[in-house]
């Protein structure tokens, strides 16, 4: 059976252990760490070893310096830079290093790499006779970031699969692997050490990059030939030539090539699919058909029809949400105009103070100056700044709130405001971390890449990155209709939604289908029941985009349009569990960060027990905080099986405390990494698929958490916060952490909405004597 990779969490350790525990993984690999501050490294390890020993590492951490001493015979290493920047030095030599670099490390000398950000770096061993009997000995000199040549570029795509697919390569995939990725650095280096052996220069290198990108930009044009190259670039055509003869090619089997390339991807990709190979062969230049198909199979070993049968193809109709990783506006989807940046003077008018200070009271109140829909980012102005154990009321609403306009929105000159939209524009333009101009889906600024209504940022005075913000839920409660029909009324939204887990399992007809159900709160604030439900139709925004599907948050519903089904779930009763789906620090990683994944830094964790009288503990990423809250439920079970809670406008009293860093009289903070709720009996811990996706994700992070989350890898997550917290909160040793588990917590599915699954364990304080941590 293939042996895959392990993969050490060092966040998984208890807090005093993790700076051995970093220590020993990097040792088992003839490394050392040291960080600028002093602290503790934080990530993960992966190590996979091939039986002959070649070794295939991936490292993800915070800035530091990495370094190995030398090993007389020591191979040499391919090192691919996923993510962040640095440099590598070996004595005086340096050489920055950035995200997508291929550089070559000698490990029988010393060297050092600085990163100086959070970063992912991968690591392959390659055996270091089979190179440099090739190359000879000192014709290079090491450490090398590969340049501008075709092995080189052919090397990179390579590292970043074996990167991108870590814990699935097995031995077998390693081994091949190794073979491929040194018969490229060999070929890179050769290449090099040619251009050094024939008099060539940086100026050389340089004109073969621009004759290079000057092909990329004709690559569809039919006059595309040496003579137009070397007129556009100023070079002569014998001297363009001898370039590519540097690379052990010539001009014209150097574009024939890229345009088979290009092919080939236009072959696998569905958006083609209606496109005759004949018909994709003429865009990248081959007037004959069988001269394509000959030269195609020489290249891939496959000929282009067999190649795209065996192309697997994802149902058009598929549906996901966050951002993918190609671009494409669906033919169904009526382009969107470009963004409105004047916005109409009457709603800016109606949307009010934002921030209000009563004589003790600070409130942040509902308008368009306080509130971020659909994302979060750390370059937010914040709203309000208070001092450590100050308290502030907040205000939200949800952003389902137009599934009954009359019932939540109409009559609330604030709510009013924040969901205006005309076809001249819309109060809040941006809904989500897409582009402003819509050009992935062509859903509206923002794409709906998120969906919640966020209110703040709220920056609380000394808070700093290794801090732990502790937010007291003192009191919420549910915002009444403004309307005269229904003034002093609470209502609610659900959706049966098509990013919910029952989407593909339904039983009745039609399949697919959206259903929203309305709820009222029953006068005794205790219970809810459903008024109506409907089901979703599709419906056209004032920007003329239809939608099929609820894909873009606040989209006007027409009731016309919809035939409602009053008298659902009659004699029952639903119990209220008014809590916030979401609150949040500001994550570090990006400058927006959708709102549907949950994290480290919170988020949409949606756990029903974040409600009054309950205490959340956030680890603290960026100064101030930033702490921003919303998505208002009045009731959820676990799992949000469908893809909503009871969604409704809340407003909230909070307590804000930062506790300093190595300073807090609560010795379960030390170290914490992931979203703690505490009430008045339990601690709660999340797990999540990924605890930190947008570091363990890479450049991707917002479209891979939907595609890799998993309830076992949610569950791994969760079990291995509740053995940290235990051994460091009571003091316990593994083997008693583990028994305590396993007799006594309580593991749930949190949510499976939120593209980062969530899994909670439930430690009853009851358990421990007096209820107190350990000192």
């Amino acid at each position: 059976m293939p042996v895959g990779p392990t993969v050490i969490s060092i966040d998984a350790f208890p807090l005093a252990t993790q700076s051995d525990a970093w220590s020993q993984a990097l040792g088992s690999a003839g490394l050392a760490s040291r960080r600028p501050d002093g602290g503790a490294a934080t990530g993960e390890v992966g190590l996979l070893r091939s039986p002959d020993g070649t070794l295939l590492m991936r490292l993800r951490s915070s800035p530091q310096e990495i370094s190995g001493s030398g090993s007389e015979g020591g191979p040499l290493v391919v090192a691919f830079h996923v993510q962040g920047r640095g440099a590598v030095r070996r004595g005086k030599p340096v050489r920055d290093v950035a995200e997508g670099d291929v550089c070559v490390i000698d490990r029988a000398q010393p060297f050092t790499y600085e990163m100086r950000e959070d970063f992912e770096l991968l690591l392959l061993e390659i055996p270091r006779e089979r190179v440099l009997m090739r190359l000879g000995r000192g014709q290079i000199q090491l450490p090398k970031v590969l340049g501008a040549t075709v092995a080189a570029a052919a090397a990179r795509p390579v590292m970043r699969t074996l990167a991108l697919h870590f814990e699935q390569v097995n031995v077998a995939d390693l081994t091949s692997a190794q073979m491929a990725v040194t018969e490229l650095v060999v070929g890179a280096l050769l290449a090099e050490a040619r251009l050094k052996d024939e008099g060539a220069t940086q100026t050389q290198a340089a004109h073969f990059r621009r004759v290079t990108s000057a092909i990329e930009l004709r690559l569809m044009s039919s006059d595309l030939s040496m003579a137009v190259i070397a007129a556009q670039e100023v070079l002569s055509q014998r001297y363009i030539q001898k370039l590519f003869e540097m690379q052990e090619t010539t001009f014209s089997d150097y574009v024939r090539q890229r345009r088979l390339d290009r092919a080939r991807l236009d072959l696998a990709d569905p958006r083609h699919g209606a496109d005759g190979v004949a018909e994709i062969a003429f865009r990248w230049g081959f007037r004959d058909p069988a001269h394509f198909s000959r030269a195609f199979s020489a290249a891939f070993g496959v000929s282009p029809r067999a190649f795209r049968a065996a192309t697997p193809v994802e149902p058009r109709n598929l549906l996901r949400r966050g951002r993918p990783l190609e671009r494409s506006v669906p033919h169904n989807v009526v382009t969107v105009p470009a963004t409105h940046e004047k916005r109409v003077a009457e709603l800016r008018a109606r949307a009010g103070a934002s921030v209000c200070h009563g004589d003790n009271e600070r409130r942040i109140a509902i308008g368009k100056d306080s509130l971020h829909w659909g994302y979060l980012s750390r370059s937010i102005p914040p709203v309000m700044r208070i001092d450590s154990g100050a308290e502030v009321v907040i205000e939200t609403l949800t952003q389902h709130a137009y599934d009954d306009y009359d019932r939540m929105i109409k009559g609330d000159p604030a709510a009013e405001s924040v969901f205006a939209w005309t076809r001249d524009g819309k109060t809040i333009d941006r809904r989500g971390a897409g582009p402003m101009n819509a050009s992935i889906l062509g859903r509206g600024a923002g794409e709906g890449f998120g969906v919640h209504i966020f209110t703040g940022p709220v920056f609380v005075n000394g808070a700093e990155p290794g801090d732990v913000l502790e937010v007291q839920i003192l009191d919420i409660a549910p915002r009444p209709s403004s309307n005269p029909a229904f003034e002093g009324r609470c209502f609610a939204s659900n959706v049966s939604a098509w990013w919910g887990y029952q989407y593909s399992d339904l039983l009745g007809d039609p399949k697919p289908r959206e259903v929203i159900t309305i709820y009222e709160v029953e006068p005794e604030g205790e219970f809810a029941r459903a008024l109506y439900s409907y089901r979703w139709t599709p419906q056209i925004d004032p920007f003329g985009v239809r939608h099929d599907t609820m894909d873009y948050p606040g989209v006007p519903v027409d009731h016309a349009s919809i035939e409602k089904r009053r008298g659902v779930m009659a004699n029952i009763r639903v119990p209220l569990r008014p809590h916030f789906g979401c609150m949040a620090v500001a994550p570090r990683e990006a400058e927006l960060v959708d709102s549907i994944p949950p994290g480290y830094f919170g988020g949409n964790f949606d756990n029903w027990r974040a409600g009054k009288g309950s205490t959340l503990y956030l680890p603290v990423a960026v100064p101030g905080a930033l702490f921003s809250v919303g998505d208002g439920h009045l009731a959820q079970g676990d799992g949000e099986i469908n893809g909503t809670a009871l969604e409704a406008s809340l407003t909230g009293r909070f307590r804000l405390i930062v506790h300093k860093r190595g300073q807090t009289d609560k010795s379960y903070l030390a170290g914490l990494n992931a979203p703690l709720l505490e009430t008045k009996d339990e601690f709660v811990l999340h797990g999540f698929s990924y605890p930190n996706y947008l570091r363990d994700l890479g450049r991707n992070a917002q479209s891979e958490v939907y595609k890799k989350s998993s309830l076992s890898k949610a569950l791994r997550s969760a079990f291995r916060s509740t053995r940290k917290f235990l051994m460091d909160a009571w003091r316990l040793d593994e083997d008693e952490a583990l028994s305590l588990i396993s007799v006594g917590v309580d593991f749930g599915v949190t949510q499976v909405a939120d593209g980062n699954w969530g899994v909670h364990a439930v430690i009853r304080k009851k358990m421990f004597d007096g209820g107190e941590a350990a000192d």
